[in-house]
């Protein structure tokens, strides 16, 4: 039974992390402060940003969760002295990319159900996190298929609450850059090896930015959007990790085109 009880996290810190981080949210709603607006003026170039509470706490929130992860993790006993920074960065990125809707629901029944929808995602990616700590725990395989689910679904959320919200471009690009490097990044190291493939995750989130920005200007609805870059995000993941089990370029290709064949089918018929 103790054995057992080692592949979970103490109940006490897990709970003080999620009671931590689903207050910085709810602190959101319930502090007013005036909106001003953030400007950068250079010669031939004028970009404007309004900034909120809501954007500082999201990102105060995302902060909360790394150092909150890193206390979590180290009670792990199969940790010892290895680094957890691969078990932080999906949950930082979950509690951003789940923060960044609640921000644009309205007051009222919906602002509830995402604030609920959040807690439960962040449960789980915490629980999922610790127990991928350990490759050998009964529940491990089980963990790694939620975590890389999950880092999909966050990339599609993101994408479509981006899309929703109308932000420029100039916001827009580095955004989709830095979390497809980020997600990539951790799902390709999900194969239970200490190696980091940085080069597929740059060349990964360097075409997500390009499509992203390709298709900025297209009358898309949020979902067509986020679908038409959630597809070859999930894609060429895929085939980075067929051709690292040797399979023929030929035979590898298959699985992704058919992927983002499906994607792109269902952007242009999802309304």
């Amino acid at each position: 039974m103790q054995e057992n009880r080692s592949y979970l996290p103490s109940a006490d810190r897990l709970g003080v992390l999620i009671a931590s981080v689903l207050l910085t949210f709810a602190l959101t709603k319930l502090i007013q402060s005036p909106r001003f607006t953030l400007t950068i003026t250079l010669p031939g170039f004028y970009f404007a940003y309004p900034l909120t509470l809501s954007t500082v706490m999201t990102i105060l929130a995302a902060a909360l969760t790394a150092t909150g992860m890193d206390w979590l993790t180290r009670g792990h006993p199969k940790l010892e002295k290895k680094s957890n920074i691969e078990h932080l960065m999906l949950p930082t990125l979950t509690t951003f990319v789940v923060g960044v809707p609640l921000t644009l629901l309205p007051d009222g029944t919906s602002w509830w159900v995402g604030f609920a929808f959040a807690a439960v995602v962040l449960v789980i990616v915490f629980l999922a996190e610790y127990i991928t700590i350990d490759p050998s725990a009964p529940s491990y395989g089980f963990a790694r298929a939620g975590l890389t689910a999950l880092a999909y679904a966050l990339f599609l959320i993101l994408a479509t609450s981006l899309r929703f919200s109308g932000v420029s471009m100039f916001l827009l690009i580095p955004i989709l850059f830095t979390v497809a490097a980020l997600i990539s990044l951790r799902i390709l190291h999900l194969d239970g090896t200490d190696h980091w493939d940085f080069p597929w995750a740059i060349g990964i989130s360097i075409v997500c930015a390009q499509i992203g920005a390709g298709l900025h200007y297209w009358p898309l609805t949020p979902i067509q959007f986020g679908l038409a870059l959630t597809g070859p995000l999930y894609a060429l993941t895929m085939l980075s990790v067929s051709l690292a089990e040797n399979l023929p370029l030929r035979r590898a290709s298959i699985g992704p085109a058919i992927i983002i064949g499906l994607a792109w089918i269902s952007a242009v018929f999802l309304r």
